[in-house]
């Protein structure tokens, strides 16, 4: 079997890692190579897997842990990838959560499976407002414990790219890529805008040639790690509604817009919130990543007489909360007008991170 590229793309919750896996993916395949994707999360139920599919995507999910505590379980979704269609690349997205993916996975692939595999540098997107403020010695509205999370992860990254570049101006851009490079000199800074296009072909030549992943290993507390993980509720759903006919655009966005309001009146920081809507073939993905001002949508499911709604929401309240929260919000706009039928649902608090491996050094 050839060799494959593996792609390993990771990031802090709500900084756009599924919207640049989908084009990176499309792009590739363009170029006439065959690629897959994995996605990871603690739970079932993802919408980035639904996301991916819907955009007739070979997707594999790693689900109930990261990637870190189930290397097996990740390493088996790369060899089913390679053997269905026979991939050229494979790029992977960890749980947002997730760090020491240099000890923990880049340094196991590059000693124990540097036959089959071609490990691309560790890129960690960030978002523009939360790297300032973590620059600037806060915690981007996050709880402490969640913010050393974030700082860990910036701090093993072989590429710092940051995204969502369209909210800012040439001179802001600028300014916050000195920054970061100040901050943290060993990482090569990029930037990217999926949303205008620019620079994604810039990042894909780099991780599809550069060899030289995990360049550094990161001292990691991992009772402040697990406690970061603890401090936000996590949810995964999926609903089917059927009842009138609606316009389930207009649904969407009342749905994520009467969610925030709720988070933000009771003062749950919010990690992040994504909800799709399929009606058939077609959807629209939402996404809340802090206050109300960070909703976004695209994509259009149009109007018909059912959906299938999947809603996943990392907050920082208990799970318990978060589910009383979610389930109130959706009763309260589907009152008599849908019958709805749960398919699956469930919500959790991440237990304490126990890797598989950890390496403590780097693999040449």
């Amino acid at each position: 079997m050839k060799t494959t590229r593996l792609i390993l793309a990771g990031s802090f919750l709500g900084a756009g890692k599924t919207t640049l896996l989908w084009e990176a993916a499309r792009r590739l395949m363009e170029q006439g190579l065959n690629v897959g994707l994995i996605t990871n999360d603690q739970a079932p139920e993802l919408v980035d897997s639904a996301l991916l599919t819907l955009n007739n995507l070979q997707v594999a999910e790693v689900s109930g842990s990261c990637f870190c505590c189930n290397f097996n379980g990740f390493t088996d979704s790369i060899q089913q990838i390679r053997k269905d269609v026979s991939a050229d690349v494979i790029i992977a997205e960890p749980v947002g959560s997730c760090a020491d993916l240099s000890a923990t996975i880049l340094q196991p692939l590059k000693h124990y499976w540097n036959r089959d595999l071609l490990v691309a540098p560790l890129t960690v997107l960030a978002d523009p407002t939360r790297l300032q403020s973590i620059l600037a010695g806060e915690n981007a509205d996050l709880h402490p414990d969640a913010a050393y999370i974030y700082r860990k992860q910036l701090e093993e990254s072989d590429i710092i790219l940051i995204s969502k570049t369209d909210l800012l101006t040439d001179s802001q851009l600028e300014e916050l890529k000195q920054q970061t490079a100040a901050y943290y000199p060993s990482a090569t800074i990029r930037t990217i805008s999926v949303t205008r296009g620019t620079s994604v072909d810039e990042w894909l030549e780099e991780v599809c040639t550069r060899n030289d992943a995990g360049k550094r290993i990161v001292d990691m507390d991992y009772d402040i790690y697990a406690n970061g993980e603890a401090v936000l509720g996590w949810l995964n759903g999926t609903l089917h509604l059927k009842g009138e006919n609606t316009d389930w655009d207009i649904f969407t966005r009342q749905l994520l817009t009467h969610l925030s309001a709720r988070f933000d009146n009771e003062n749950y920081p919010v990690g992040h919130v994504k909800i799709i809507s399929e009606n058939g073939k077609q959807y629209i993905v939402g996404n809340i990543t802090g206050n109300r001002d960070t909703l976004s949508l695209r994509g259009s499911a149009g109007e018909s007489e059912e959906i299938r709604l999947i809603v996943n929401a990392r907050v920082e309240t208990s799970p318990e909360n978060l589910d009383k929260i979610v389930r109130e919000t959706i009763d309260e706009l589907v009152e008599n007008k849908y019958t709805p039928e749960v398919i699956a649902w469930r919500y959790l608090q991440p237990g304490r991170p126990q890797p598989t491996h950890r390496f403590t050094e780097v693999v040449a």
